[in-house]
């Protein structure tokens, strides 16, 4: 997912296969046929058009040295299996600090349509991002994939489409007031080329938005509030739609809006890629703000009880997660802990420091879940499209044992990554059930793919559907 860090976990089996020359071709619209005079029509008519990735979507370096933190596993990244390298991909912890003020040299360094491995001693690169820049770079992006084939021509202009990179290991609501500024920037940008090139002064630009997985989080909290942040004290803050005076479609696709139950089984566990790739521990995981921001809904029902069977609601205490032993309160976790915290001797004293941390992350993530669960439909002139996929078993259910130890127990349709009824925010889950869905997403349509969570960017019915969305849809 964009996700947290599983998405690797679905491209390398992508890359090997691609490695072992297997190919596998689907029939779809011929598309250059379809849109390519529309795509060419640049200009105050159509809205330009931000492309934001999921999570581990955006490349992270460190701003002093320009080594690559994330977006690359070749000789020079970030290598979390030591000190230095863990403590480059990690956010810092500090007691008597917020999140927002626990800030580094880590950046983020532009999207990553492309990601490099080297895997055997040999150097491969893995599609990433590639076919949602390429279906989606509608105004022309220098690295799209259709404009690379031919398939559609989009002439010369390259003003209307742009990537909106940022740091996913932090607050998904921090990097919504980042979104805000980029957009202003990018307005006054389109407005400079509409009087230029057509002499229209200071035009009333909307953007359209096309979001995957935990990028659609971020717009779903821009729209709904703008820059305004989630109030320290812990109460709401006011939903004013901020978002939606520069916002015409909101696109989001596979976006886990109800959370995933993966989010819990890499909190817990950690993430293994594969065996030549590192490991990222729990702790460093637990860092991450974002991370918790992923869980799933206690009251749908995704965390249990694994003797009794019974729903473990709050699912953001975090003294359920020091008692079990989870992410940062994992005792097997001092060595992490050890080379993120190099100035705290005493392990007690980073215990202490971590369940901080921990805290603040999970009171966060409680707000963020708590602001975009309250109903509101978007004001005219804006509206939300959810892009689904559904016909992929995907974990729904995990068992919590008294040791902390976790399984997955039920699975239910979705992408692999992100059920169905999360995308949809479906509340009838957990609860009563009804024929027609509840939720508190007011969308003006519901598209189905039938692959996984990163195949659907190239699938041809997403594409065409997209493209329909962005180009020619009233």
């Amino acid at each position: 997912m964009n996700k947290p860090l599983w998405i690797v976990s679905l491209l390398v089996p992508l890359m090997l296969l691609s490695a072992s020359g297997c190919v596998s071709v689907k029939d779809g619209p011929e598309l250059g046929e379809l849109y390519s005079q529309a795509a060419q029509q640049h200009g105050p008519m159509r809205n330009p058009v931000i492309v934001i990735p999921g999570i581990l979507g955006s490349k992270l370096i460190d701003r002093d040295t320009g080594q690559i933190v994330w977006g690359a596993f070749a000789n020079g990244y970030a290598n979390p299996d030591r000190p230095e390298g863990a403590r480059l991909l990690a956010l810092p912890m500090a007691e008597g600090k917020t999140l927002a003020e626990l800030t580094d040299t880590t950046i983020s360094d532009g999207a990553l349509d492309r990601l490099k491995v080297s895997l055997l001693g040999l150097p491969l690169q893995l599609n990433a991002y590639v076919h949602i820049l390429g279906t989606l770079g509608v105004g022309g992006y220098q690295d799209q994939q259709l404009a690379m084939s031919g398939a559609i021509d989009y002439g010369n202009d390259h003003f209307t489409c742009f990537q909106f990179d940022y740091d996913w290991r932090r607050d998904n609501a921090e990097n919504a007031a980042r979104l805000h500024e980029f957009i202003l920037e990018r307005r006054g940008f389109v407005q400079d080329q509409y009087f230029k090139r057509y002499g229209i002064k200071d035009a009333e630009v909307k953007f359209d938005i096309v979001a995957h997985s935990m990028g659609g989080l971020v717009s779903r909290y821009f729209l709904r509030y703008g820059n305004a942040g989630l109030p320290e004290d812990g109460s709401q803050p006011e939903l004013t739609w901020a978002g939606a005076e520069l916002v015409d479609k909101l696109i989001l696709v596979g976006t886990p809006n109800a959370g995933s139950a993966k989010a819990i089984k890499q909190m817990v566990h950690g993430a293994d890629f594969a065996p030549t790739l590192p490991r990222y521990e729990p702790a460093l995981l637990g860092t991450m703000p974002s991370i918790y921001q992923l869980l799933p809904r206690g009251r749908h029902g995704a965390l249990r009880d694994a003797e009794t069977g019974q729903i473990i609601d709050d699912i953001y205490d975090p003294a359920l997660w020091e008692r079990m032993g989870w992410g940062l309160a994992s005792p097997k976790q001092d060595k992490v802990l050890k080379a993120l915290l190099p100035n705290v001797p005493d392990s007690q004293d980073r215990k202490r420091i971590a369940l901080d941390h921990q805290a603040k992350c999970l009171a966060q993530a409680r707000r963020f879940a708590a602001a975009l669960d309250v109903p509101g439909q978007p004001p005219e002139g804006s509206s939300i499209h959810l892009f689904v996929g559904d016909a992929v078993q995907t974990p729904a259910v995990v068992e919590a044992s008294a040791e902390g130890k976790i399984r997955v127990s039920d699975k239910k349709p979705g992408d692999g990554t992100v059920l169905r009824s999360s995308v949809l925010m479906d509340e009838r889950v957990g609860g009563e059930w009804s024929p027609m869905l509840v939720t508190p997403i007011h969308c003006a349509g519901v598209h189905f793919v039938f692959t996984d969570h990163l195949g659907m960017t190239k699938d041809p019915g997403f594409t065409d559907n997209v493209l329909y969305l962005l180009l020619e849809a009233p």
